[in-house]
């Protein structure tokens, strides 16, 4: 006879109090690769353990991330030490750890490292070897999944940014055994049958490690580095790295970067092309005005005309000339004028004659000396008395040596 039917939340806690009460499952210790790590603002720590063919979800509690002994990291191999727990709303269970070992790097990390150090030894990631992106291009391909998140932001970009190129999208898987023989399947047959293609671009959007290996294929690798079109890869968020990063000819980011970096903008190219339109007419404009103006020079009548008004100019200066001369002559004659009067003055003020109308005479003895001290007078002695008009003779009749 069935069960009497129970509700799905009465099902997760029956499941839930089996678990934490099985004696294995309360104290577990699990060997796995991390991956799809992710640190939350709270401290809390979310990942998953896997191993080749299963993987089971982890929770790392702020409070027991102290006891780590080392940095976590996607690849590395870890012990961890917990117990299961089910988290009863979403139905999902998940290892609850105490404490984690490290167990030595992942076999994913490992086979990245030792195929890089291969291609890099081999020369696949020189930068002598990779091809510059056209300027201009016309066609673009991209080499990722039909339906992800990455082909959409690729096509909105480049339809934003460019009106004239053309988008060929080549459908390829981007996760799964099978998908690095398609992404090199894809890129091989560009080369070889879409020629018209000046740019490829090859990714898919983020991911843990696992979901991102398609890129890490050396099949992926040496398709890239053969192919004669500039390739560019975008692969994941701006912190992964694939080897498909290091062979391509132009890592970017994300896909939204490498939509960015393939194609010009179509309306600034406009706008620059009208700018030097616009000031090319400006300067051809003031190349014709100018070379009119020297042709208007060689025509004899506006030569001639140009000529009677340059001697107008002239002669209306040598008139202003003229009479600033004539003006300065007048002013020094006027100003020596002046000059010469207040001499003339000061002469006529110290003229012996100008004193003697005054009323005083001059007397002087029968020598012509004159006489300055009436004393040096002799009794008797005889004198010249000049006047202002006339002259005359007297003789002393006394002197001041009478007294």
């Amino acid at each position: 006879m069935a069960l009497k039917p129970v509700r799905v939340s009465q099902l997760n806690s029956y499941i839930k109090r089996i678990l934490q009460s099985d004696p294995i499952l309360g104290n577990i210790s699990v060997i796995g690769e991390i991956s799809n790590l992710k640190f939350h603002s709270s401290g809390h720590v979310y990942f998953s353990l896997k191993d080749e063919d299963s993987k089971v979800s982890c929770f790392l509690p702020a409070g027991n991330v102290g006891r780590i002994g080392f940095q976590l990291k996607e690849g590395i191999e870890v012990t961890a030490h917990g117990y299961i727990y089910l988290y009863e709303r979403g139905g999902s269970y998940s290892i609850n750890i105490r404490d984690m070992e490290s167990a030595g790097q992942g076999d994913l990390a490992a086979a990245f490292e030792k195929l890089k150090l291969k291609l890099q030894q081999e020369g696949l990631f020189s930068q002598e070897k990779k091809k510059s992106l056209p300027v201009f291009p016309y066609k673009v391909a991209v080499v990722t999944s039909p339906t992800g998140a990455a082909v959409r932001d690729i096509l909105k970009i480049i339809k934003q940014k460019n009106d004239v190129v053309d988008i060929m999208v080549y459908p390829v898987l981007v996760q799964g055994p099978s998908a690095p023989d398609e992404i090199a399947h894809a890129i091989t047959d560009i080369n070889e049958n879409h020629t018209d293609v000046d740019v490829i671009i090859t990714g898919r959007g983020g991911g843990s490690a696992e979901e991102l290996w398609a890129f890490n294929d050396e099949n992926v690798a040496r398709s890239i580095y053969a192919s004669k079109i500039p390739v560019i890869s975008a692969v994941g968020h701006e912190t992964d790295f694939t080897i498909a990063d290091f062979v391509a000819d132009l890592r970017a980011e994300t896909p939204t970067a490498a939509a960015e970096r393939a194609v010009p903008d179509t309306r600034e190219l406009r706008e620059y092309i009208d700018s030097i339109y616009s000031e090319n007419r400006r300067n051809l404009r003031m190349l014709l005005e100018d070379r009119k103006k020297h042709l208007q020079l060689l025509d004899p009548k506006a030569f001639g005309r140009d000529l009677q008004s340059r001697v107008a100019m002239d002669h209306m200066r040598i008139e202003n000339i003229m009479e600033d001369m004539t003006d300065s002559i007048h002013s020094m004659i006027r100003d020596k004028k002046y000059r010469l009067m207040l001499l003339k003055e000061t002469l006529d003020g110290a003229d012996p004659k100008a004193i003697l109308k005054k009323g005083y005479s001059v007397i002087t003895d029968e020598n012509g000396v004159i006489v300055r001290d009436a004393s040096a007078l002799e009794q008797d002695q005889l004198i010249n008395i000049e006047a202002a008009v006339g002259h005359a003779k007297a003789r002393v009749v006394s002197s001041g040596k009478d007294k």
